[in-house]
């Protein structure tokens, strides 16, 4: 039996939210910071490019900028600390 890209993607989608899932309630309980609206779209993005990614302009353009956006995102806290 083969394995098709699209199972790849469907695992990745699910193994991510269930991380997602995760992280939220352990937030809860420890009584952290949520994480900013630049990281959660950063976020998003990188997720969009995996859905995307039989198309690999778009997968990686997605991909590139969700992590550009993560990593303004880490700059910009660590300035403001």
């Amino acid at each position: 039996m083969m394995i098709t890209p699209e199972i790849y993607i469907a695992v990745s989608v699910v193994v991510l939210a269930v991380i997602a899932i995760l992280v939220i309630f352990t937030m809860k309980k420890k009584k952290q910071k949520r994480p900013s609206k630049l990281a959660t779209l950063g976020m998003s993005l990188v997720v969009l490019g995996i859905i995307f990614g039989d198309d690999r302009l778009i997968g990686y353009s997605f991909i590139g900028a969700g992590v550009l956006l993560s990593v303004i995102d880490i700059i910009r806290n660590l300035k403001s600390k």
